[in-house]
């Protein structure tokens, strides 16, 4: 019988993903203030209405900012995960720079959650060369940061040798275990327009349309696979409006409808080291 699990993870930037962007007048400002203001008490409702456990990964900036509303997420039961502590991506940090920010956003989640996080999202989603061997120092059971399969976790290599003019050397497996996204299964590149003078990006798609597709991916899985997880990633500042609130709604409903088993991220990799052990 098969068992497709369902991780429904939320990033937390509120306002840290714009700092980082060094987009720091009112309006960008007041966009990632949307998160904490006002997705977040929808969200935290609408997960409430179906008995919803889900995954939360919060920046360092965003647990010392917005202390009361990360203590309601994890008060309503959610799995607090690590998010950098500027949302800059470490593969622009050196190794001294992304420990910093690994230990010091730690030492806040460990505060509010009486432990250090159990899993770790890389910031835009941009691992370093440092990245697993820091979080396998600190402790980590999981990342989610990569998109090497769609529904099946998967150890993470260390030491891979990768050259434009030779053949990539691929490193040994470690203990760190994987749980893949994937852009397509982001809220932020569907829905979000911004406007720099460099880039835009487009964004503002039809809402039941993405849905649509995310059902889809669900029924993949579901259909084709003994064993799967698929982990949606959603912003409190893109989700939470209203539109995408209630097609936020039908795909729960169509989830649970069609055997959805809803889990927190850290659970669900809990889940798939025990089926598949280290080493075994």
């Amino acid at each position: 019988m098969a068992k497709p699990i369902v991780c429904l993870t939320f990033d937390f930037d509120a306002i840290s993903g714009w700092i980082a962007r060094d987009m720091t007048s009112p309006t960008p400002v007041s966009r990632g203030e949307f998160g904490p203001h006002v997705g977040v008490p929808r969200i935290l409702s609408l997960l409430e209405k179906y008995a919803i456990p889900s995954s939360w990964y919060v920046p360092g900036h965003t647990l010392a900012t917005y202390p009361e509303q990360c203590r309601r997420v994890f008060d309503a039961g959610h799995e607090i995960g690590h998010h950098g502590w500027t949302h800059r991506p470490p593969a622009g940090l050196t190794r001294e720079q992304e420990e910093e920010e690994l230990v010091s956003a730690n030492e806040l989640i460990r505060k509010l959650t009486g432990r250090c996080a159990r899993g770790y999202r890389s910031p835009s989603w941009d691992l370093s060369t440092h990245s697993v061997e820091l979080l396998i120092k600190h402790g980590f059971l999981y990342d989610s940061s990569m998109m090497g399969d769609d529904y099946t976790p998967y150890r993470v290599r260390q030491g891979d040798v990768i050259e434009l003019e030779k053949p990539a050397v691929f490193g040994k497996p470690t203990r760190l275990i994987e749980m893949p996204v994937s852009w397509t299964l982001d809220d932020y590149p569907q829905f979000e327009f911004i406007r720099t003078p460099t880039w835009i990006l487009q964004g503002l798609a039809n809402a039941n349309n993405v849905i649509s597709n995310w059902i889809d991916d669900f029924l993949y899985l579901r259909d084709h696979l003994e064993w799967g997880v698929i982990s949606y990633t959603f912003h409190p500042f893109v989700i939470g409006r209203g539109h995408r609130m209630m097609a936020l709604e039908k795909l729960i409903r169509a989830l649970r409808d069609n055997g959805a088993v809803f889990m927190k991220l850290e659970d669900a990799a809990a889940e798939y080291d025990q089926r598949l052990p280290f080493g075994k």
